[in-house]
């Protein structure tokens, strides 16, 4: 094969790999239906910091859904700075947490309800001297899946 024929190929290859990353780096999740969802035993993802996952799926719409429960204790460091496809709701269920929203600090106290839109950058943590615990919802595109060590 010479260079002008590996050149006319190489559209096809790239065309070829975007669609094989694209199949393979989207979050595969379940279609969910009507019902009820027991919640899912405790998961801690960090000290000072437990999830319940109470639902996670793919609205018929083709659209995510996923809530949890997430405690919080008095002096656990805040979550990474992070960003989603989806759009996050929170409702303080009891104590205070600060939603730190593209550099911008806000307070959510029980009963408030907090919302970060997908893509941007976003923090959670305690600031009060007592637990505080939060129902999460999430709705919006599934995330990316990590590539096999193959596309990287």
């Amino acid at each position: 094969m010479n260079r002008r024929a590996f050149a006319a190929l190489l559209p096809t290859l790239a065309a070829a790999l975007a669609s094989a990353q694209t199949s393979t780096a989207t979050e595969h999740l379940e279609t969910l239906a009507s019902g009820v969802f027991p919640p899912q035993p405790y998961s801690t993802q960090q000290p000072g910091r437990t999830s319940r996952r109470l639902i996670l799926g793919r609205l018929p719409d083709n659209i995510r859904c996923e809530a949890h429960v997430t405690t919080i204790e008095p002096g656990t460091p805040h979550e990474s700075l992070r960003k989603h496809l989806h759009s996050e709701i929170w409702y303080m269920i009891e104590g205070s947490a600060l939603l730190h929203v593209n550099g911008k600090d806000l307070t959510m106290n029980a009963g408030d309800m907090g919302l970060v839109a997908a893509g941007d950058y976003h923090w959670v943590a305690n600031v009060s001297n007592a637990r505080c615990s939060y129902l999460v919802l999430t709705t919006g595109l599934p995330e990316p899946s990590p590539l096999p060590a193959a596309y990287q």
